[in-house]
């Protein structure tokens, strides 16, 4: 096996870089080898497998996935870092020709020079749920990852309806995929040490449910069912029909049901009462 990162290595590397880690960046650097090989091997990376990452930092991800992935492509906005990673992959005995690094921001990404098809990544918790969902949309050569996020979202990204975490984001993220909680991470496996638990939650993407015309109608029924988290379903969405109690029942929903209450399936039902309704306008 090849050495991973240590936190030695790490404040090092952030030295010789004159890195301070970032709040506003979510930078907060794996520093635990282990935690990092636990990661990839949760997302079943296997030697044929093309890894997405987003935010490497310093690379200690990314090096357990060099030792497992055909190619790993790293998403970094910080042009330090995206210069360091592959100096630090090289002095690790790692093939150059297998890390791709791009030094853009996460959430402008919508091209990549290779169809990756698992992503594993430590997501900041300010744009964990657009990043994944952006992923998910965009490239659907991903068909399965792992993401560490803070645990308060990855609670929210996992939850079942008419559970008080479930909300917009897991309905939209279940339009592609199916998420389960794969365990909870100490704080002291980073640096700096954060002030909130993280957890990882894993993803295996499934047939979606429609097309790109179904996704947007039902999405924006999503949004309107939580918009206000007590209404129920014929007030919260009587602003896209003309009469919301009569489509909800067209499309096999109780119109006193709230939004919690529903899976992705009934919000697509009513998304289709939705184009329907637009349809005949």
């Amino acid at each position: 096996m090849s050495n991973l990162l240590g936190a030695v290595e790490i404040r090092e590397i952030a030295e010789q870089l004159n890195l301070k880690p970032t709040k506003k960046l979510g930078q907060n650097f794996v520093v635990d080898a282990n935690t990092c090989r636990k990661i990839v091997k949760l997302a079943v990376v296997q030697s044929t497998d093309i890894a997405l990452e987003i935010g490497p930092g310093v690379g200690s991800l990314t090096l357990a996935l060099l030792e497992k992935a055909i190619q790993v492509v790293a998403v970094e906005i910080d042009d330090r870092l995206a210069n360091q990673l592959p100096i630090t992959a090289a002095n690790h005995g790692f093939d150059s020709k297998k890390l791709v690094v791009i030094n853009q921001d996460a959430m402008q990404i919508n091209k990549l020079p290779v169809e990756p098809t698992v992503l594993v990544a430590n997501l900041p918790y300010n744009i964990s749920v657009p990043v994944l969902l952006n992923m998910l949309q965009l490239f659907p050569s991903i068909d399965r990852g792992v993401v560490m996020v803070q645990s308060e979202v990855a609670h929210r990204l996992a939850a079942k309806p008419n559970s008080k975490e479930y909300g917009s984001p897991t309905a939209k993220v279940n339009w592609w995929a199916d998420l389960e909680l794969a365990g909870s991470v100490s704080r002291s496996i980073f640096w700096p040490i954060p002030n909130v638990d993280s957890s990882l939650v894993k993803f295996v993407r499934h047939k979606p449910i429609g097309n790109e015309q179904d996704r947007i109608a039902t999405f924006s029924v999503i949004d309107k069912a939580f918009a206000k988290r007590r209404k129920m379903m014929r007030s919260a969405v009587s602003v896209l029909f003309n009469d919301a109690e009569e489509s909800l029942i067209a499309a096999g929903v109780d119109p006193t049901l709230r939004g919690e209450a529903l899976d992705i399936g009934k919000f697509y039902q009513i998304g289709q009462q939705l184009i329907k309704h637009n349809s005949t306008k």
